[in-house]
């Protein structure tokens, strides 16, 4: 792996870059899988239980991805932040990074997961659930959120091994966390009559065991950038480019997440149903566009490791490279499960209500139509990120959500009298005109002037990319 990694430092910085973003990205969209995967096999089962099962997890689902995404702009700002120390040769602050980057998300998701546990029964109740929707939602939400400290462990490894050009091994690390939770989830939903909190147990040991590797193998000697003590100290500096970078991203991902929840909220009011339709399209809809996801991350690696070796005309056709790639995939993965027959028989596999497979497949038919403008915004979100930018993708990401998405909710509901269509459309336009927005600023060239600053071990001895 550690060879595996010098070839793809070496293929991003000098080599083919059509070959760098396929071996950086095709491992990412398969471990994307992996993680999509956590949630299908959850939504597979408890669909086989009833819908108000499957509605109780789609409804808190955003809650915890609200903590999630906080944490993730931590990992995603050690990522890019050691990928430019790793372009401009500096591996000392690289792993001191990693360090940094390590004490403040494990401390971050030991706070949060306490926080969340005690304050989950009013959570749900001003989600307006009620009788056993309430009761599904406050048992799920209470086990899965101490699944924390165990992803955001995964996600160091997998920033850590990103950034040097290793994304094999974090794919094949969530390889066992998947097959155990595939095997996990039937055991304890139907065999053991465990239901929700089966569901819940089952992704928190299958999330467990991948995190002790992932430890193990960030504190063994010889990788190169590992956890170790004598760098466990907090540092001012690296703290402020933390907080710098991650910041802007931890805050309109959390942003983001809670406009998710409201969204939730919009959605329930039409009922169970609804909900579990909703859930159902987005998972579903989150497998066609793994590829972009991939991609988007690979484009991140790529411009911070080129923009940290002062290389911005390699940076930006990197990221050309991947945008051309992300759109053409999606435009051939959407234009096939755009197709109604296709998209009923996708969703039926996860419920067995009708009305709940046919919102579900007009909602995925119309989100597949047009899931090409996620090329767009995920490869252009991935090269501001690699500048280090990140206040613009939190301004467009917010942006996305609590202008156009409820502006165009609000249209469709009140103008047109959309019904329950009003959400399935309010998510792709809201997604096309930020797709628009992240184009003409890629076009003004402000990415060019990269916000990150590495230079000669120290930060006394600054250079601008």
């Amino acid at each position: 792996m550690k060879v595996s990694a010098l070839k793809n430092q070496e293929q991003i910085l000098r080599g083919s870059l059509w070959r760098a973003v396929l071996a950086l990205a095709i491992p990412v969209i398969i471990n994307s899988f992996l993680q999509t995967m956590y949630n299908l096999t959850d939504t597979y089962w408890l669909g086989k239980l009833g819908t108000e099962q499957l509605a109780a997890i789609n409804l808190v689902s955003p809650v915890q991805s609200i903590i999630i995404n906080f944490g993730s702009g931590i990992t995603m700002a050690g990522s890019v932040l050691i990928a430019q120390y790793i372009g401009a040769g500096e591996k000392k602050n690289a792993k001191g990074m990693a360090n940094q980057i390590f004490m403040c998300a494990m401390c971050f998701a030991a706070v949060c997961a306490t926080l969340c546990f005690l304050f989950t029964p009013g959570i749900v109740g001003w989600l307006k659930a009620d009788g056993e929707t309430f009761s599904h939602a406050v048992m799920y939400l209470r086990v899965v959120v101490w699944d924390m400290p165990f992803l955001y462990m995964v996600n160091i490894f997998s920033a850590v091994h990103q950034s040097q050009g290793d994304t094999l091994t974090p794919m094949f690390l969530n390889l066992g966390g998947i097959l155990l939770n595939m095997i996990l989830d039937p055991t304890l939903i139907v065999a053991c009559g465990m239901g929700v909190a089966g569901a819940a147990l089952a992704t928190l040991l299958a999330k467990m065991v991948p995190a002790g590797v992932a430890f193990f193998l960030l504190t063994r000697k010889g990788n190169g950038i590992e956890l170790d003590r004598r760098y466990m100290r907090f540092e001012k500096e690296k703290l402020k480019l933390i907080l710098k970078i991650g910041l802007p991203t931890a805050i309109g991902g959390s942003t983001m997440q809670l406009g998710f929840l409201l969204m939730s909220r919009n959605v329930f009011a039409y009922g169970n149903q609804a909900m579990a339709a909703y859930g159902i399209g987005n998972r579903v809809n989150g497998l066609i566009t793994l590829p972009t996801n991939g991609i988007g991350s690979a484009v991140a690696t790529i411009v911070g490791q080129n923009m940290g070796a002062g290389q911005k005309d390699r940076a930006d056709r990197g990221y050309r490279i991947s945008m051309g790639i992300s759109i053409v995939m999606l435009i051939a993965g959407g234009m096939i499960l755009s197709r109604d027959f296709i998209s009923r028989a996708v969703v039926s596999i996860f419920s067995d209500d009708g009305e709940v497979i046919a919102m579900a497949a007009d909602f995925l038919s119309i989100m597949a139509f047009w899931c090409f403008t996620n090329g767009v915004y995920n490869s252009t979100i991935g090269l501001f990120n690699g500048t280090g930018h990140t206040e613009v993708t939190v301004a467009v990401e917010a942006s996305r959500l609590w202008v156009f998405r409820f502006l165009t909710l609000w249209f469709c509901e009140s103008i047109l009298h959309m019904g329950v269509r009003s959400i399935w459309y309010s998510v792709v336009v809201s997604n096309g005109i930020s797709s628009v927005i992240l184009l003409i600023l890629y076009f003004t060239g402000i990415w060019k002037k990269s916000k990150i600053k590495v230079g000669a071990g120290n930060h006394k001895e600054e250079r601008t990319s």
